[in-house]
């Protein structure tokens, strides 16, 4: 019998020895984090930011033990910059590679196809540099990490007329030229709502398409009806062409610029030098001492040093720090509720102000941001030379709006900030 009894509790002990063992096992299975990136196409200047801060992202949280004690795995394909891609990509990372939580992806173009295969899902995502997307769905499980307050199309255009209308002699006309994609259309949108609540008068209001590569006709066409000023909404190769065209027909409105994504990066900026000088942008995160949040400088420092051997953007101010907060968001709604759950995570993030690199998020209706931080540069005294180390602070691009975040001053009209 003693025999027995040996046997059995050796057996047990087995039994019970390999089921700790699947256990730790199944423990120390990732997490699975799936989106979809620009890396190649239109975007991919931007997108590939995005893709090397959600990189280090995921080397930081997993030296710190993962997300429930669990490693986090990125899973990831190149959308091409293309909107056509993102469906067929996010049905395959939520169907096929079974990922546990998504992100992104990166622009508004590309995000606004992903929503209706994550709302089908019921999943919670986080979308990148993405503006108003969620207007028209009201999903509530979708977070922005754009910092455009609740009247996000509003908040692209909103500063440009507020800076037009502290201008003596004030301008008096606008043409709104903008590319025909969600993005765009959003940004003109906005614009469309500033002159709504102002004496400003619209002279020209067109659209081009995405493909567009020849802008001198358009910017002509704006030029006979000499408006007081020009605002613009584009993503990066129609941004740097109608910079280019301006600049090549020589044509100088009081004020000129708007949503031109294509200068939020740090190569166009630097490539086309003083003919940027006297443009007005919107920018959604500045290296300047008021955005100086905790975990920044640690971010930067290691997105900085990795850049160079990526060939990504050396400086990455406008979008790696988006990326990596987006994953903070998502992370914290993992924490939080100790659980992978979609309804609980997206009931946590809505629920409490999240810490990130580009500070304290609380999110209001539709997941936009409770308040916009949007703001409003110019650039001036820009030199040539392909230097891209006079765009590592605000001396370049003074902040002009809103008064809490101004560095600097507006010079106008546009001809004399060209001088």
């Amino acid at each position: 019998m003693s025999r027995f009894i040996e046997v059995l509790r050796i057996g047990l002990l087995t039994i019970l020895v390999s089921l700790g063992l699947a256990a730790s096992s199944l423990a120390a299975d990732p997490i699975k984090l799936g989106f979809s990136m620009a890396l190649t196409g239109g975007v991919a200047v931007n997108g590939k930011q995005c893709l090397l801060a959600l990189q280090i992202w995921r080397d930081d949280v997993n030296a710190k033990g993962g997300l429930l004690g669990r490693p986090v795995d990125l899973v990831y394909y190149d959308d091409q910059s293309s909107p056509s891609n993102v469906p067929g990509i996010y049905t395959k990372l939520i169907d096929v590679d079974k990922v546990d939580l998504v992100v992104g992806p990166y622009a508004t173009n590309m995000v606004a196809p992903a929503m209706p295969i994550i709302m089908q899902h019921n999943l919670v995502d986080v979308g990148i540099q993405a503006l108003a997307v969620n207007t028209e769905f009201h999903y509530p499980r979708y977070f922005s990490i754009l910092p455009s307050g609740q009247n996000p199309r509003l908040a692209f255009a909103e500063g440009f007329f507020e800076i037009a209308k502290q201008q003596n002699p004030k301008p008096k006309t606008v043409a709104i030229v903008s590319a025909d994609a969600e993005f765009s259309k959003n940004a003109a949108d906005g614009a469309r709502e500033a002159i709504k609540n102002s004496d400003f008068q619209t002279v020209y209001d067109k659209t081009y398409p995405p493909q567009t590569q020849d802008f001198a006709p358009i910017v002509r066409a704006i030029q006979a009806l000499n408006p007081d000023m020009v605002f613009a909404a584009a993503y990066p190769p129609d941004s740097i062409g109608l910079i280019r065209a301006v600049n090549e027909v020589g044509f100088t409105p009081k004020m000129f610029g708007g949503a031109l994504i294509g200068l939020l990066a740090t190569a166009p900026k630097a490539a086309l030098g003083p003919a940027i000088n006297g443009i007005l942008i919107q920018e959604t995160f500045m290296n300047a001492p008021s955005f100086n949040f905790p975990g920044l400088q640690a971010l930067m420092t290691k997105y900085q040093a990795a850049a160079p051997a990526q060939g990504v953007d050396p400086l990455g101010y406008s979008y790696a720090p988006a990326a990596y907060s987006a994953a903070q968001i998502l992370a914290a709604g993992v924490e939080g509720t100790k659980s992978l759950d979609p309804a609980k995570i997206a009931d946590y993030i809505h629920g409490h102000a999240i810490s990130t690199v580009i500070g304290e998020i609380s999110f209001g209706a539709d997941g936009e941001w409770a308040k916009s931080r949007v703001v409003y540069t110019q650039f001036q005294h820009v030199n040539g030379g392909n230097d891209i180390a006079q765009f590592k602070d605000t001396s370049k691009e003074p902040i002009l709006w809103p008064a809490a975040f101004k560095t600097g001053d507006l010079i106008y009209p546009y001809a004399e900030a060209k001088k």
